[in-house]
Formats: structure tokens, sequence, C-alpha cells
């Protein structure tokens, strides 16, 4: 097995913010005895294969360069090996949150790159869950969250419409969502239950740790390494009620709203008769969801 860091770079993550600064930070990491191997992506979903073929070569420790779509990338690479299957070896993954949402790193700490490189000269590590989702085009994997409804149609607008804005990208996506505002119905069942649940709702996500764009609390009991699934649901919400509560997506208070109900859940069975939207860690996607289970403390992250 390769002793060495895989630092997988996505150049353009964080409005390009990303090229600028990975050298001299990887070169301080160098320097402190860190031996780091890099690897380029040059297109979205290239970072899949890259860390699929270095696990194949080896390599078992990652760094994400990048955003939170860099690191649902590699997670992807290891986790979907030659045969479809999880690996068996726990790897470890650290980041250098150098993009622009880096959600998943704000359950650790508010700090960015610094706490990060702290944290990888520490050699600081943690188990962590690893959410695996079938759909009807096969598996993915991820370690921050999956929402379908507004949080996916917000996703999705900003990917497409407002990606070079940063931060601010999310708030013009969430007020263009308010304009046509959608409650639908995702029928599902959890932990095996014999109804379906086929209530219309606002969004519905499902979450191994606490934030989403950012800065949004969205689950604020989500516990990376509980073996369950933190499933948040708000329910049908008028758009002036929406903007009137919209300040509690961001400090979790959302949760003690009439319409909203949270409960940690072991697997989810979708019956969707259609493909949704669907923001996963930061990637928006088209998939018409199965089954939704937990790989517990299945991976190591550096934080």
């Amino acid at each position: 097995m390769n002793d060495k860091f895989l630092a997988v770079v996505n150049p353009a993550a964080g409005g390009g913010r990303c090229r600028k600064l990975v050298s001299p930070t990887l070169d301080r990491l160098r320097a402190a005895g860190i031996k780091i191997d890099v690897a380029e992506t040059a297109a979205p979903g290239q970072g899949i294969t890259i860390a699929r073929e270095a696990h194949a070569r080896g390599y078992r420790n990652f760094i994400a360069v990048g955003g939170d779509g860099t690191s649902y990338e590699i997670v992807n690479g290891i986790f979907s090996g030659a045969d479809g299957s999880p690996p068996v070896e726990r790897c470890t993954l650290g980041f250098l949150p150098l993009g622009t949402g880096n959600s998943f790193l704000r359950d650790f700490s508010d700090q960015g790159v610094d706490a990060a490189v702290a944290a990888l000269l520490a050699g600081r590590t943690q188990t962590c869950d690893v959410l695996r989702l079938k759909h009807t085009q096969g598996v993915i994997y991820y370690i921050n969250l999956l929402s379908v409804g507004f949080t996916a149609d917000v996703a999705t607008a900003r990917a497409r419409r407002f990606s070079h804005y940063g931060q601010l990208g999310y708030v013009l996506a969430i007020f263009t969502c308010l304009a046509k505002l959608e409650r639908r119905p995702f029928p599902l069942r959890v932990n095996g239950d014999g109804d379906v649940d086929r209530r219309r709702c606002l969004f519905l996500t499902f979450n191994n740790s606490k934030f989403t764009g950012g800065t949004m609390m969205i689950a604020p009991n989500a516990d990376v390494n509980d073996s369950l699934i933190e499933y948040v649901r708000w329910g049908p919400i008028g758009r002036l009620g929406l903007i009137r509560n919209l300040a509690t997506l961001y400090d979790g208070t959302h949760i003690r709203h009439p319409l909203a109900s949270h409960q940690a859940v072991r697997r989810v069975d979708f019956e969707l008769d259609a493909p949704v939207d669907v923001m996963v860690d930061g990637e928006v996607l088209t998939l018409q969801c199965q089954t939704l289970d937990v790989l517990p403390s299945a991976l190591n992250v550096v934080v």
C-alpha cells in the first residue's frame, strides 16, 4: 500500500481561487513531512476516475482540494470499485477547502483552510459514516447530505445560473426559487414501515452532517458517526411563511416550526415514479432514487 496522500485538485474551484492557492498550501504540508502526490481534474466527474484508479494502485490516503464536489467525487471513486462494492479497508480523506461551499467541514470548524491544514499536520482523524443511495441507474455515496424539493431547486438554480457569485449565488438562487415555489410529494417509507408518506412538502433532506450551502444548518442534530441518517422534512409552508422563517434555516431553528419534523433513521425506501432533481454534497443530479442506507464508520476523515 502507498503511504502517500493523493491530493485531488479541482483548480477551477472557488472561481479559480483554488488554482492560485493550492501550490503554497501543499508546499506547507510537504515542508512538515507529509508525502503528497497531486492529480488535477479537468472536467466534472474526473475526480471519481482519478480516485478509483489511485485506489486500485494502492493509495489509501486522499486530500480533497476544492469544494464539497471534490470530496464527493473522491468518495465515489473510493467506494465505487471495479465490482461496484465499497472497499474493505478504511481509507482516509483530508480536506483543503479552497472551493465555494465546503459544508461538510463546518461541523468541525469555521476556520477554513487554516483549520484543515492544522488537522492534517496533527494527523487528527475520526471515523465517518458514508451514506449509500441506490437508484435506477446505479449507486452513489456521500458524506454530507442529499436533498429533494426546495433545497435541491436552490442548488440547481445556483449551479445553472449563479455559479460565479460565490456565497451570494446561494442567496440569489433562494429568491429565484421563492418566486416559483413548489410544494410536492416525494413518496417514501422509513425503516421499513408499511405506510408510504405521500404528503406534499417544501423539502426533504437526508443528512450525515449538519450544514449545506456553506452556512445553512439544515440538520442541527446530525452526527457523522452515529450510524444513522438524519431525516429532515419541512411541510408545505407558504411563500410568506418561508420568507419569515428563512433565517431559521441558517441557525437550525427551522426544525421547531410546526410544519417541520426530523428523525434519525437507518433506511429510506423511495417510491418515486420518475427521476427528480437532487442535490448531493453540492452536486446537482437527476435520479430516480430507490433506497438509502448507511455504511457505518466506513471512512476516516481528517478534521
